[in-house]
């Protein structure tokens, strides 16, 4: 059964995987880098946390399309908790 403690430890377990396979001791974060690329690129001067609300915006859009996607709801939560945690280092 699907309810929102089991969609927060997948998110959870999602974040944990990819530090693992990116092999960080701090935990996997691209974003930062992903976003000073963009801003290099753009000129624009979107921050951490803004990188990650885009992403969590995509999964949105996704997990409303074509019905239930799992995968999609899970990266969102893992992905607006990312947000909170760049907000709150900045």
């Amino acid at each position: 059964m699907i309810n929102a403690t089991k969609i927060l430890q997948n998110a959870a377990a999602h974040i944990e995987d990819r530090a693992k396979q990116y092999d960080k001791p701090e935990g996997e974060r691209s974003m930062q880098a992903a976003v000073q690329a963009f801003n290099a690129i753009t000129g624009r001067d979107l921050t951490e946390a803004e990188g990650w609300l885009f992403m969590a915006q995509l999964k949105a859009v996704r997990a409303f399309t074509n019905g239930y996607h799992a995968d999609s709801v899970e990266d969102m939560a893992a992905y607006v908790a990312l947000m909170g945690e760049a907000q709150a280092k900045a």
